[in-house]
C-alpha cells in the first residue's frame, strides 16, 4: 500500500547561551541556553509507492547558514521522516546530533532539541546530557516577546569553520579571554531564563546585552556585520539590545525595540540597508508527523 509521511520541524531563536552547549565547554561546566522554536519550518516528505520505492524531499522556509538552526531542524525532520513512528522526538534529536557529529560538526545540541520540543526552553547541557526546563510565560508576556523582538535576515551567511576552530583551540589552551567570554554567555543564559520565568522585560534585555558582550570577548568579528549598522539605533535608545541568532558573523540578527510604536520605523530603516524583516511567532508543537495512505 502506497503512503506518504510528512514531517514539519521548526527552527529556533537563540535568545542567550549559544556556544555553551558545545561539548568541549559543557563537559567542564554546564551549558545554559534559552531558545524559542519559531514558525520558520523545514518540511520533509517521504513517499513509498506500491513497489516500495522511496522518494524523499524537503523544503526550508529559511536557508541554511541563517543562524536559526535550520540544519539541525532539517536533520531532526529527516530522522523523524525515515524512522516514522519508531522514534520519539528527543530520540530523533539525539540521533540527528550524532549524525551531524559523524559529518564533522563540532557544534552543540540546542538546535536539535529546540526543533524536537517546540516552545520556549531553558536547556542545561551537562556533558552529553540535556536537562529541559520548559518556560511557560503568560500569553501577555509571550506577546511582548513576539512584538518587541524583531528578526532581520542580513543575507550574509554566518561564519563557521576556521574562526570557530580557532576559538575552541584557544579555549582548550586555557585562554583567559575565551574562558571569561564563554562564562559570560553562560551567565546570560541563566539570566535570560530568570527573566522569562519572572516575565521581566528589563532582565531579558540585560541578558541579551550580556550575551553580546560575551560574544565580543570571543572575537569582535562575530558581531561585526551588525554592530556598525545598529550602533546609532542603540545609542538613541531605539534598540535596547541585539544579538546574532546563530554563532555570528552574519545570518539573522534579533533586536529588542524600546516601544512597540517604533517597530515599523525600525523595519523601514533596516530594510533600507538590505536587511529583510522576518515576521515570527512561537511554535509550541515541535516536530510533527502525519501519515497519508495514497
Amino acid at each position: 500500500m502506497a503512503k506518504r509521511i510528512e514531517v514539519i520541524a521548526p527552527s529556533r531563536i537563540d535568545l542567550a547561551g549559544g556556544w555553551t552547549d558545545v561539548p568541549i565547554y559543557c563537559r567542564q561546566k554546564t551549558g545554559e541556553v534559552v531558545n524559542i522554536a519559531i514558525n520558520q519550518y523545514v518540511r520533509s516528505s517521504m513517499t513509498i509507492d506500491d513497489e516500495q520505492k522511496i522518494t524523499l524531499t524537503y523544503t526550508t522556509d529559511m536557508p541554511t547558514g541563517s543562524g536559526l538552526g535550520t540544519s539541525g531542524a532539517m536533520n531532526v525532520g529527516l530522522i523523524s521522516t525515515i524512522m516514522a513512528g519508531s522514534v520519539q522526538p528527543l530520540n530523533a534529536a539525539e540521533i540527528a546530533y550524532q549524525f551531524e557529529a559523524l559529518l564533522g560538526n563540532r557544534g552543540g545540541r540546542q538546535d536539535q532539541w529546540a526543533s524536537a520540543l517546540g516552545g520556549i526552553n531553558h536547556l542545561t547541557f551537562d556533558g552529553d546530557q540535556v536537562l529541559v526546563n520548559r518556560l511557560e510565560p503568560s500569553v501577555n508576556f509571550a506577546e511582548w516577546l513576539q512584538q518587541h523582538l524583531l528578526l532581520f535576515n542580513s543575507h550574509i551567511t554566518h561564519v563557521s569553520g576556521e574562526l570557530h576552530s580557532e576559538i575552541w583551540q584557544r579555549f582548550d589552551a586555557g585562554d583567559d579571554d575565551i574562558v571569561r567570554g564563554l562564562d559570560m554567555i553562560r551567565t546570560a543564559g541563566l539570566t535570560m531564563a530568570e527573566g522569562i520565568a519572572e516575565e521581566s522585560p528589563a532582565k531579558v534585555v540585560t541578558a541579551m546585552n550580556l550575551n553580546s558582550a560575551g560574544v565580543d570577548m570571543l572575537d569582535l568579528e562575530l558581531h561585526a556585520p551588525f554592530r556598525n549598522r545598529l550602533k546609532a539605533l542603540s545609542e538613541l535608545g531605539i534598540i535596547q539590545s541585539w544579538k546574532a541568532m546563530g554563532a555570528g558573523g552574519g545570518g539573522v540578527v534579533g533586536v529588542i525595540i524600546s516601544k512597540l510604536s517604533i517597530a515599523n520605523d525600525v523595519i523601514e530603516e533596516l530594510s533600507d540597508i538590505g536587511w529583510s524583516n522576518i515576521p515570527w511567532a512561537i511554535d509550541y508543537s515541535g516536530v510533527t508527523k502525519n501519515q497519508i495512505i495514497l
